[in-house]
């Protein structure tokens, strides 16, 4: 796990809010303060969706950053600077099984039950801290460490300034 402070808030917020940089990412929870506290639940609810609908647009457990992005963004775009948020993004199934693969960690896919980012905004700080979990007790770091190496690069690729903390 590593904490990283973005350098610049306002294009790490329009790439997160606007652009498509997260959008592959899932997102498991929210919370935004602006005038109110705005607290969303990521977990998609059973019998919302029939099965057909599930199966044609892949919907699983969480929804889509992309879908749920352009509500998070009316609720702090504006004149006023947001007091907070924290999001909490995961990232999905297929790109874990891609991450496990091309790392070539030990772990079997199984096990791992994510690989997180959360997004903290507050005090007119932003930070990103890494995290993942396991279904087993381990003491192989590997995993964790490569995770965090994997989303510096991801930040770096996607031209993100950040100061590991």
């Amino acid at each position: 796990m590593i904490s990283v402070k973005i350098e610049d808030i306002k294009s790490f917020t329009s790439k997160l809010f606007v652009g498509e940089v997260f959008d592959r990412f899932l997102i498991k929870e929210a919370s935004i303060s602006t005038y109110n506290t705005f607290t969303i639940d990521g977990t998609i609810k059973s019998g919302y969706y029939s099965q057909e609908e599930l199966e044609e647009q892949n919907i699983g457990t969480y929804s889509s950053w992309s879908t749920l992005k352009p509500f998070c963004f009316s609720l702090i775009k504006g004149k006023r600077l947001p007091v907070s948020f924290r999001i909490i993004l995961l990232m999905p199934e297929d790109g874990t099984e891609r991450f496990l693969s091309a790392r070539r960690i030990g772990f079997p896919k199984e096990q791992v039950k994510g690989l997180y980012v959360n997004i903290r905004y507050e005090e007119e700080k932003l930070t990103c801290i890494t995290g993942t979990s396991v279904s087993v007790f381990t003491l192989d770091k590997t995993l964790d460490e490569e995770w965090d190496e994997g989303f510096k690069g991801f930040l770096k690729k996607n031209e993100i300034p950040f100061i590991e903390e």
